[in-house]
């Protein structure tokens, strides 16, 4: 990929003129305007592609190849972080986002008890499964797109936009549909197929680590997505597999800034994944906002001993609520505000 940089203040003219001269040599190129000007990257084969006639066109300032193995998601190519939009609710902001509710769907009264919890709280997003990947085939799969109905209907009557798990291609039609971001799980992260057909869809994407991924690994598998594309795609650190086993995975909390010094897209914290026992969460949560991280997105539930799926890492309603008045204070001494609480028996 190379890196077509205009000058400060050129036209509109002039950039349509070097995206017309890239289509015209059957390259494609892809636009993107931020507080330095803009730059426009080409999606070439490799560095001694001929570009000299777009160097040569009014308004260019320079051309040059793209260094990082990842082209669209890196810095080079947008210096300023992106912020994503869900349903009205901007992700990458300076406002950090809370992403809660039950690991799955289970009925129409979970579902909307645990609504009402997070708009309550000042959580912006609901999340909740219905397709769900299990390591045992006996154990609960969800509800598919009965669970879809349920989230999506308990988000609208709460103000909440949703987020929830898609696992196969030809689930993304129906999964967008219903839901306002979709979820690719750890264990599908280098799932090109499912990354292919996310970036042909015009949904927000959240992206996980996978359990032995690294850190350039989940930018190349988020670049299957902004290469189809969709640019609206999120970060999330979920914990990683290493030899302790204290806890059920390894939170690695330095992936935040690491990936912000590589990458403009914003990076939430799954703590609930990553510890597997609600008691760490809160702490876990606190250390996601201090690090710099953009949100989190935690588990909940009404009565998590009776919970289907992931009842031991799941907060009890209280808990949660707790943590969000830890999570307001510490955000007020960082100058990363949360959302609002909701007061009792209020809408959206």
């Amino acid at each position: 990929m190379m890196i077509v940089t205009m000058r400060p203040g050129a036209s509109v003219a002039e950039i349509g003129a070097v995206l017309r001269t890239c289509q015209d040599v059957g390259l494609r190129a892809v636009p993107n305007h931020g507080e330095q000007g803009a730059i426009i990257g080409v999606v070439t084969a490799d560095r001694s592609t001929d570009l000299s006639s777009v160097a040569a066109l009014p308004g260019v300032a320079q051309v040059a190849p793209v260094s990082a193995s990842f082209k669209l998601v890196g810095r080079e190519f947008r210096a300023e972080p992106t912020v994503v939009e869900a349903a009205g609710v901007p992700i990458g902001g300076p406002e950090f986002v809370v992403m809660a509710g039950p690991c799955s769907v289970e009925d129409e009264e979970q579902i909307e008890v645990c609504a009402g919890a997070v708009a309550r709280a000042g959580g912006r997003i609901l999340r909740g499964g219905a397709y769900k990947p299990r390591t045992s085939p006996y154990s609960f799969q969800g509800l598919g797109e009965a669970g879809l109905m349920l989230l999506a209907a308990a988000g609208r009557r709460h103000g909440l936009p949703t987020i929830t798990e898609v696992m196969h291609p030809h689930l993304v039609g129906t999964v967008a549909a219903h839901a306002d971001i979709l979820q690719i799980g750890a264990r599908n992260v280098q799932n090109y197929a499912l990354l292919e057909a996310v970036g042909k869809a015009r949904k927000p994407v959240l992206l996980k680590r996978g359990l032995m991924t690294t850190v350039e690994e989940l930018l190349l598998a988020a670049e299957y997505i902004l290469a189809g594309g969709n640019r609206q795609v999120i970060l999330c650190e979920r914990g990683i597999r290493t030899f302790e086993t204290s806890t059920r995975n390894t939170l690695d909390v330095t992936a935040v800034p690491v990936i912000k010094s590589k990458s403009h897209l914003p990076v939430i914290l799954d703590p609930s994944h990553a510890a597997g026992l609600r008691e760490f969460v809160p702490a876990l949560a606190r250390a996601a906002m201090a690090v710099g991280a953009d949100g989190i997105m935690v588990e909940m539930h009404p009565e998590p001993e009776k919970a289907m799926s992931d009842g031991r890492q799941s907060l009890h309603l209280d808990t949660f609520a707790a943590m969000m008045d830890e999570l307001r204070r510490l955000g007020e001494a960082l100058g990363r505000p949360l959302a609002s609480p909701q007061p009792p028996g209020v809408r959206a």
